[in-house]
């Protein structure tokens, strides 16, 4: 009978063992956007020390983020670009949009000889990306540079070849200043680029600007700053010259509380104030409304909870700007509406 006890409670504790090693060993899968990578792989790296999930992500571009979503072949997506009524109307399931980080897309380049923050207007931007200004030193570049030596240096032009987030905060951005941009071109995370060569994610746009002298691109701030890139300072809607940092981003999510919608699917690009820096977006989390899985839906949950609290403060040190409290309070609310 002795025998029979121990072989019981060797069960009980092997199943008990088990229960704990599953748990442990509890994947939670996500695809989407390349900008906010940084700071979602500290996130992602301290949540799982912390409660033994792993988050397992892949940095893929918001638009097959989206398209893994919508596929279900993911438990949550991300994206710079809000999904728009009719992708979310493909998604059975439902989909909450939780903002998590605001950033600034900078605009770096590789200029042979020139370290300066060169100064770039919405119309040299434009032009840049239209193809039309292709030398460094032509006058709508040079003319607000004065006492910088430009080179007689072709430009070469880079973007996103995958679908981009960050190139729907770029090209909104152009569309909001420029008539001629919006009408041949427009915005969205895939656009007919009009010139230029294509990389794959914030990565190899990075890349493609350190490699090849002459060559300018946008990308996260936080790529520009880790591959040593030199990025501009561009005019605002209030016309003034702002470097992209935290606090001119925190400047242009701010204007955007006014009118923040209750799904918060906002853009702040070009955004009001002479301290706002103008190429600028959030950046989502795209959850499910509905989990059939009870257990990732649960993780999910807990960590939505857990970045409001404790992943917010980190974002700093990353070269994001973090939410504001008022808006924490109004995306900790919005938790409630996810069901597992």
């Amino acid at each position: 009978m002795k025998n029979v006890k121990k072989i019981m409670l060797g069960a009980v504790a092997a199943l008990t063992l088990t229960g704990a090693q599953v748990a442990q060993a509890l994947t939670v899968n996500g695809a989407g956007a390349t900008f906010p990578y940084p700071i979602y792989s500290k996130w992602f790296y301290e949540y799982n020390q912390k409660t033994g999930v792993q988050i397992n992500y892949q940095s893929i571009g918001s638009g097959g983020g989206i398209q893994q979503l919508t596929a279900g072949t993911v438990n949550f997506g991300a994206s710079d670009a809000p999904m728009t009524d009719d992708q979310i109307s493909k998604v059975g399931a439902g989909v909450i949009h939780f903002p998590t980080v605001a950033g600034a897309v900078a605009l770096a380049y590789n200029i042979p000889g020139v370290t300066t923050k060169l100064k770039l207007t919405p119309e040299a931007i434009v032009d840049i990306y239209m193809g039309v200004v292709t030398k460094w030193n032509d006058a709508e570049i040079a003319d607000v540079n004065p006492g910088v030596s430009l080179p007689d240096l072709n430009i070469t032009v880079a973007h996103r070849s995958d679908g981009s987030g960050t190139s729907n905060i770029f090209t909104n951005y152009l569309t909001k200043v420029s008539t001629k941009w919006a009408g041949l071109v427009g915005f969205g995370t895939s656009v007919k680029w009009p010139v230029g060569v294509g990389g794959k994610g914030n990565e190899g746009v990075a890349g493609l600007i350190s490699q090849i002298p002459g060559t300018i691109g946008y990308v996260e701030l936080a790529y520009a700053i880790k591959n040593n890139l030199t990025y501009a300072v561009v005019k605002n809607r209030s016309g003034v010259f702002v470097e992209p940092t935290i606090e001119s981003t925190t400047a242009a999510a701010n204007g955007a509380l006014k009118h923040m919608p209750a799904d918060f699917r906002v853009m702040i690009t070009n955004a009001a104030g002479a301290d706002s820096y103008p190429i600028c977006g959030f950046t989502w989390l795209l959850v499910y409304r509905n989990y059939s899985d009870h257990a990732a839906g649960k993780a999910i949950v807990d960590f939505l909870n857990w970045y409001l609290t404790g992943g917010e403060a980190e974002a700093k040190d990353l070269y994001y700007a973090p939410l504001p409290d008022s808006l924490i309070a109004k995306v900790k609310d919005k938790i409630a509406q996810v069901k597992y």
